[in-house]
Order: C-alpha cells, then sequence, then structure tokens
C-alpha cells in the first residue's frame, strides 16, 4: 500500500530525509505501523523526486530501498527545499519495476499515490477516456498510481492543484468506493496531499513543513490528519480542509 512523504523548507540533504527518525521512510519500507491491511511490507521500490534551479530532478530503483547503496553514499550529498520520496507496496498482479515506482515527474510537478483503486482498470475507464490519446500512449507503467497520474496531469492543465485533486478524488470514489487515495503533489514550492481512507500525519516547525504517511519519529507535535481532508503547505502557511465541502 505504500509510505511517502514530503518536505519543504530550509536546504536539507535528500539522503537524509530518507533515513531520519527513529521510525524513517527506509524504516517504514520493512516495518510500517499503518498499512490497514495493505500488506505487511514496502520492498516493490523507492523513489525521491527533489528541485533544484526550478526543475525537479528524480531517482527510483525497482530495489527496496534497504538494498540500495546510493541512500547513504549519494542522496546525502545532494541538497534541496522540497522533496517527494515514497517505498512502494506493488498490488498483486501490479508490475514491480522501476517505470511503476513513484514520484511520478513532468514538468515542475511530481507526484506520489499512497493507497490502491479497487476494480482496477475497470473503476477507472471513464475517467481514462478523457484523457487526450497522446497521453494514454505514454503511461509511465499499467498500474493504478500511474494511471492516476496521467488523469491528475490532465486536470492539472484546466484546474488548479486542488480542485484538480478534489476532483480526482471524488471521480474515484463515484466508481470505487473504498479506493485509498491519499495523494502528495508538488510543484517545489507547494505541497497538496490528501488523506482517504489511509493514515497520514504533518509536522511543521519554525522553519520547514512534513507530511508523511507515518511520523517519522516520537515528537508530540505530529498532527494526524483526519479522513477525507486535504493538507495545502507552502514554507509559511499550511491549511487542512475538507475534501467534501
Amino acid at each position: 500500500m505504500c509510505r511517502h512523504l514530503g518536505y519543504l523548507g530550509a536546504a536539507t540533504s535528500v539522503g537524509s530525509l530518507l533515513t531520519q527518525g527513529d521510525h524513517s521512510l527506509r524504516t517504514q519500507s520493512f516495518a510500517p505501523n499503518d498499512m490497514r491491511g495493505g500488506g505487511t511490507i514496502n520492498a516493490d521500490g523507492f523513489g525521491v523526486a527533489w528541485w533544484q534551479d526550478g526543475s525537479v530532478r528524480s531517482y527510483r530503483n525497482p530495489m527496496p530501498i534497504w538494498t540500495d547503496p546510493a541512500v547513504d553514499d549519494v542522496l546525502p550529498q545532494v541538497r534541496s527545499t522540497s522533496v517527494i520520496a515514497a517505498v512502494r507496496s506493488a498490488t498483486v498482479g501490479m508490475p514491480v519495476e522501476r517505470s511503476a515506482c513513484a514520484p511520478f515527474t513532468d514538468d515542475r510537478w511530481a507526484f506520489s499515490h499512497n493507497g490502491v483503486v479497487f476494480g482496477w482498470p475497470q473503476s477507472m475507464v471513464e475517467l481514462w477516456s478523457e484523457v487526450p490519446p497522446i497521453d494514454a500512449l505514454a503511461l509511465p507503467a499499467p498500474t493504478d498510481a500511474a494511471g492516476l497520474w496521467v488523469v491528475l496531469r490532465n486536470l492539472l492543465r484546466t484546474h488548479d492543484p486542488e480542485t484538480a485533486l478534489c476532483v480526482l478524488v471524488r471521480r474515484v470514489l463515484a466508481t470505487s468506493p473504498k479506493a485509498r487515495l491519499n495523494f502528495l503533489l508538488s510543484d517545489g514550492e507547494s505541497m497538496y496531499a490528501t488523506a482517504v481512507h489511509h493514515s497520514l500525519s504533518v509536522l511543521r516547525t519554525e522553519d520547514s513543513v512534513t507530511i508523511a504517511s507515518e511520523p517519522l519519529d516520537d515528537r508530540p507535535d505530529w498532527i494526524s490528519i483526519d479522513d477525507r481532508r486535504m493538507v495545502v503547505a507552502t514554507t509559511t502557511d499550511l491549511t487542512i480542509s475538507s475534501l467534501e465541502s
């Protein structure tokens, strides 16, 4: 069912964000606390995206995060003010390959999906029919997460990010009511997250905000996000609103 995190704030080591805290994202890959029946470990790959000079860069590997020496040897040397990272638990029947690992990136955007769309692909046929053929042909991987990203990318052409995410959540739940739709989207300056049928927490400090599937440590300042909520964060502002309003 995956775990992910997003960070905005003072420039920090990309690699350290993956390993910091007693319950870091790397630890959550083999010892998650709140998968809610969506598997037991997240060993089907991982990825991280960061922004440098206004452009998004990424690194993805279909192997478990704990097997990749780049996490300790290379990524700590990269610094950024904005990061999205994810570890993957592939839904049965979906491929385990690099192209299926989040974050998915395009232009200035990076996107991660923590969850599952039940009934895929039949449950998304109507949504998919609205995607331009050229985008459908460029589907990154035959998975629900990659399909959601293609649909969202299309919505972002005509909607602001908050509206696009709300439309996507509403449309998917209409055909897959029990879908777990924790989305994480960023353009390097703002970060948007949804909590739908899955866990999400936020930590705000003086100079940063971190959004994660599970708290990375035992600090009491972590805020647990209620179901059907959207989080919008910048380095100076944080808002939590209902997805149903």
